[in-house]
């Protein structure tokens, strides 16, 4: 490996390690905040850090009134509607069952290729996509998919956490378009953001309180999560990640992804004492087999519909 990849590299892989543990640490503070508070710290931290460093690299410029229509339409699927998903639904989830089901985001980009891009799927293809939601399928049961059938399996927590699944891919596939015009790093900042100011927006709408009146009190433990949530998670993950698709190659840095969820697995354990059951482990398997397969130029994209590139 030549040492200019070696840096990319350890920032990819510590995106990934960051982004595994990313549902521990959500996890515990939603021990102690409501969800949106917890969606709302995070990414007000997230959004500094990615402005700092928007300016300090000299990224900065204004955008035309429609592309903040669209980052603003990015901001509340990708960061306000997926967040949401993602916290209510790890409530009850574990931590590591969301992992396992987020890491079936590949397969879902893949089949919204198929519908409105006309890629076609190669029997790989197909074959990948029925391997991965197997997976799902074993991960959310605890290994009896005949309980599936009385529809008792699924908590509620984990249909959420499905539903995110197939949200954030369509994130991916509508974000192609404005990373065609816009640094990735600026564009993150404007849709982020945005994504922040709808979650104001909803904080502020609800009848409920869900913030004390006496301020936000939280032990060691929550503000170490909230800390890490958003500014290892949220900024320094993001600009790593980014900072590595410019020196190595989408499928070199996007497989490291496979990686997430074994993090998550095992910090799961480690911290809130999570069992490692041997369904999760083989639906995972099958999880990561599965996107492995779609991921091996398993589509062929019909020639009438292809992307212009800009």
């Amino acid at each position: 490996m030549p040492n200019r990849d070696l840096l990319p590299l350890i920032k990819a892989t510590f995106a990934v390690a960051a982004w595994g543990a990313s549902f521990i640490a959500t996890k515990i503070a939603l021990q102690e905040l409501h969800p949106i508070i917890v969606i709302w710290c995070r990414f007000g931290i997230g959004v500094f850090l990615l402005g700092v460093v928007v300016v300090h690299r000299r990224e900065w410029r204004g955008v035309a009134g429609r592309d903040l229509l669209y980052f603003s339409a990015l901001g509340f699927l990708g960061i306000t509607l997926h967040q949401w998903l993602q916290a209510n639904g790890l409530i009850t989830a574990h931590a590591s069952t969301t992992a396992w089901i987020i890491s079936s985001i590949p397969v879902f980009i893949a089949l919204l290729g198929w519908v409105f891009l006309r890629e076609r799927p190669t029997l790989l293809a197909v074959g990948g996509i029925a391997l991965a939601s197997v997976g799902v399928l074993v991960v959310v049961s605890g290994g009896d998919l005949r309980s599936l059938a009385g529809g008792s399996a699924i908590s509620r927590g984990e249909f959420l956490i499905l539903l995110s699944a197939p949200n954030w891919a369509l994130f991916s596939v509508l974000s192609r378009y404005g990373l065609r015009r816009h640094s990735a790093t600026r564009m993150m900042f404007y849709v982020m953001a945005f994504g922040w100011l709808w979650t104001t927006l909803a904080l502020g709408l609800r009848e409920d309180t869900v913030v004390p009146a006496d301020g936000i009190h939280l032990t060691t433990a929550g503000w170490i999560s909230i800390g890490f949530l958003g500014i290892v998670c949220t900024g320094i993950a993001y600009v790593f990640w980014y900072d590595a698709l410019k020196f190595l190659t989408a499928s070199r840095v996007g497989s490291l992804l496979y990686f997430e969820p074994l993090v998550a697995v095992v910090v799961a354990a480690m911290i809130l004492s999570e069992p490692i059951l041997f369904s999760s482990l083989a639906g995972g398997a099958l999880i990561l087999s599965g996107v492995w397969l779609v991921n091996r130029h398993a589509f062929r994209r019909a020639p009438s519909r292809k992307l212009q590139e800009t």
